[in-house]
């Protein structure tokens, strides 16, 4: 044998066994993990976990890659169709290597196509490779060829190309169903050949999009044809390619978009009660945490999508018309209304990408700032339908214009079942992420129907117990409050803060945290008299669980914002069920529903009636000092629904020309109602009244008499807790006087016509009052309060 023909041999079998070395090194993980015999069998992609209203919405994801996974049977024959003649005509005769394409690749240098197969891609996909330099690629392309010959001994060929369309990358999204959602909305099984042919031309890369380069898409779309028409299986004619490639570009591109999905500030929300969930529940098949962006859980929640729309809706139709009045004040006192606040607008400025992205350059933070004093184009929010405007404005007045605009929140829930049925919070999620359905604000009379609750259950209190108007104990003070006094209806319906403050007195500030808490209330609550003006602050949903009491026969229920967690396969890991338990007796809470059905019959929200809601409805509203926040919540036999209004900082308010709550808040609970009435598809309407405990019997007020009842007063003005000094704690404030001691609690009975006096105990270094807590007010008694009224009236 010649010497150059044993130079060859040796050469070829030490290059053979090179490469058996280099692939057993390969399988055996030595150039890096390889994927186990049960995690082929087994093959985990990171799923979007999805999140779905309970009408069966899919409201939105959570994921690290964009990925939904479909069946084979729901993928559409024209894509595999159009991906097999592309991207390999002999995928049904190989067994994962593609020799004829491989010899292909190597004698033509990769110029007439790449040599991997289908099955190649797949693993390529598993391994996360795909970069680095000619060794790493060789490197790779090894595994590769172990991990595709396995994956054919183990997955059968349809599984295969549904195990690729799932994890395919189109941009930055995964898998075949959202790139057919996004490019035409609609699912793959549904897609056409023209379709199909554009979505499996972008697999060659992002340089086909249909969008941003239509006519590289074109020309790619009509490859796809060509290679559909010339492949071994020949999908089609050259007369029906020549048709299909005659036809236009057209697509249906719609962005997913997390902005805009359903409930966006809930779903901001959600997601981390999802997470904490997840860290405290195992996957059986990792033995670690669920992983919320990657596992594919399925989260159904409590929100309807139909009625997220119309609280939408409401927020739409209602904060345009408040927002005017505040712009009409901010145009002569904005100067006054920011004085002693630029600190707050420094602190946004810092906090802004602007400043992030100049300090990242190493530009000095003085002459940062002078890039805030300098005009520039920009987009703001504003109330139109895109909910935008090009402007020219200085960053720091567009920090001024952005804090200057109203914010909201709103939610409502079943008070039965404790299901969130919609969440807002705030005026638009692109804008503005800050939650303020679970943020603190200040409460303002909100906080009464929980006092008159004690006043009700604990002192024997009716709807015709009077309330002395006058001076009142104010913590070691006597203060006059104005709106004077009347009948237990006429406080609560007008609002009145004597009534709020004789109540607290005699029950103590005392029991009413604790009553509050009993409620679901978790905010600490101030510890003065002046809780019983709500100068306190409380998150929305809290409050919403205080006052599911009403409408619950005495019950508090928990809110909850999911119903069960699925795992991708469907199977349940969990169902949720609320916390419900009673707080009062039933006569009490029926008692409380009629005084806040006074509130909209004839008090401060007497503007509900002008809104078509066909069943009894009751509520309170609630203002803060000089209307920096404005509340109502209010419910009907069968919904709860609460809504904030308020700008992110309290200083900035609408100090005049409006009526607090009643004006600022309770028309979008109206809206809101009305539409949800409206449909009959959603199913409320079907209870019209509160039902009345048994144990009242049947006598009810006239018209004529409740009338008179709820205007029994000696004032008709909305106190509303209005009055800056009503929130001024009292020098030296000591806690209000001790609970079960100072209360005497008669029996009960709204039917009778007998008052019950409780009376309350002063502190003997105070003025001692002339007239006692609860008695008729005589004539001369009267005269003086309408003297003081008149005297500090607004």
């Amino acid at each position: 044998m010649k010497r150059s023909i044993k130079i060859f041999w040796r050469l070829f079998l030490c290059g053979f066994a090179l490469v058996i070395i280099m692939l057993l090194c390969a399988n055996f993980g030595l150039f890096g993990k390889m994927p186990s015999i049960a995690e082929l069998e087994n093959p985990e992609a990171d799923l979007a976990s999805e999140i779905y209203s309970s009408d069966g919405v899919l409201m939105g994801k959570y994921y690290a890659e964009n990925r939904s996974e479909v069946k084979y049977s729901e993928i559409s024959p024209n894509v595999i169709n159009a991906l097999i003649a592309t991207e390999d005509e002999r995928f049904y005769d190989h067994s994962g290597i593609d020799a004829q394409a491989l010899g292909r690749v190597v004698f033509t240098l990769g110029t007439q196509g790449g040599g991997s197969t289908i099955t190649q891609q797949v693993a390529k996909m598993m391994l996360g490779q795909g970069k680095g330099n000619i060794i790493r690629r060789s490197i790779d392309k090894m595994k590769e060829w172990i991990v595709a010959v396995k994956l054919e001994r183990n997955f059968t060929k349809e599984e295969i190309i549904t195990l690729y369309l799932n994890r395919a990358p189109w941009g930055n999204v995964f898998g075949i169903r959202n790139a057919s959602r996004m490019y035409f909305q609609k699912e793959p099984k549904d897609l056409k050949i023209e379709e199909a042919a554009v979505l499996v031309g972008m697999l060659k890369g992002f340089i086909y999009n249909p969008i941003t380069k239509p006519k590289a898409a074109l020309d790619r779309r009509n490859t796809v044809i060509n290679q559909m028409v010339v492949c071994k299986q020949h999908f089609l004619t050259e007369e029906a390619a020549a048709k299909l490639k005659a036809k236009p570009l057209i697509t249906n591109y719609k962005k997913i978009d997390e902005n805009i999905g359903i409930a966006p500030y809930f779903r901001d929300v959600l997601k981390d009660k999802l997470k904490a969930w997840c860290a405290d529940h195992k996957n059986p098949k990792t033995g670690e945490p669920y992983d919320l962006l990657r596992d594919g859980l399925k989260i159904y929640t409590t929100i309807n999508s139909k009625m997220q729309q119309y609280a939408e809706e409401a927020v739409v139709e209602h904060m345009p018309q408040i927002q005017k009045k505040l712009d009409y004040i901010m145009k002569n006192n904005a100067d006054r209304m920011w004085k002693g606040h630029e600190t707050t607008i420094e602190s946004a400025m810092k906090y802004s990408e602007r400043w992030k992205n100049l300090k990242d350059d190493e530009m000095k933070e003085e002459d940062i700032k002078k890039t805030f004093f300098v005009p520039v184009k920009m987009k703001v929010f504003a109330w139109n339908a895109k909910r935008e405007k090009d402007t020219i404005m200085t960053p720091y007045d567009s920090i001024k214009y952005h804090k200057q605009l109203l914010q909201t929140s709103f939610a409502a829930m079943d008070p039965r079942t404790g299901e969130v049925k919609c969440w807002v919070g705030g005026i638009d999620y692109k804008w503005f992420k800050f939650d303020h359905i679970t943020t603190k604000r200040q409460v303002g009379s909100t906080i009464k129907p929980l006092i008159y609750s004690l006043g009700v259950q604990d002192a024997g209190y009716t709807l015709q117990t009077e309330i002395p108007g006058g001076a009142v104990k104010y913590g070691n003070e006597m203060r006059t409050f104005k709106g004077g006094g009347g009948t237990l209806a006429n406080c609560l319906a007008f609002s009145k803060n004597t009534a709020a403050v004789r109540i607290a007195n005699l029950v103590g500030v005392k029991r009413i945290i604790e009553f509050a808490k009993s409620c679901g209330v978790k905010a600490e609550l101030n510890p003065y008299i002046s809780l019983a003006l709500g100068a306190t602050e409380i998150p929305m949903l809290e409050m919403l669980r205080a006052y599911t009491m009403f409408p619950n026969k005495s019950f508090n229920t928990e809110p909850i914002l999911v119903t069960r967690i699925e795992d991708k396969s469907g199977n349940v890991l969990q169902e949720f069920v609320p916390e419900s338990k009673q707080v009062m007796s039933e006569s009490s809470a029926y008692t409380m529903v009629q005084l806040m059905q006074g509130v909209i019959k004839f008090g401060t929200a007497a503007r509900l009636n002008s809104y078509n809601i066909p069943v009894e409805k009751a509520g309170k509203t609630g203002t803060t000092d000089d209307n920096a926040d404005g509340w109502f919540i209010g419910y009907t036999p069968e919904l709860l629904a609460g809504t904030w209004v308020g700008c992110e900082d309290p200083f900035i308010r609408i100090y005049s020309g409006t009526s607090g709550g009643n004006e600022m808040a309770a028309p979008k609970w109206g809206i809101f109602m009305s539409k949800v009435y409206a449909d009959k598809k959603l199913g409320y309407g079907k209870i019209k009244e509160f039902e009345k405990p048994a144990v009242m019997g049947n006598v009810e007020l006239s018209a004529d008499a409740e009338k008179n009842l709820f205007n029994a007063g000696d004032s008709v003005i909305d106190a509303d807790s209005k009055d800056p000094n009503d929130f001024f704690e009292p020098a030296q404030q000591q806690e209000a006087i001790p609970i079960e001691s100072e209360i005497k609690k008669p029996a009960a009975d709204t039917n009778s016509k007998t008052k019950n006096k409780p009376v309350e105990k002063q502190d003997p270094k105070a003025p001692q009052q002339s007239t006692p807590l609860v008695r008729p007010l005589t004539d001369k008694e009267k005269t003086t309060i309408k003297k003081e009224k008149e005297k500090n009236d607004y």
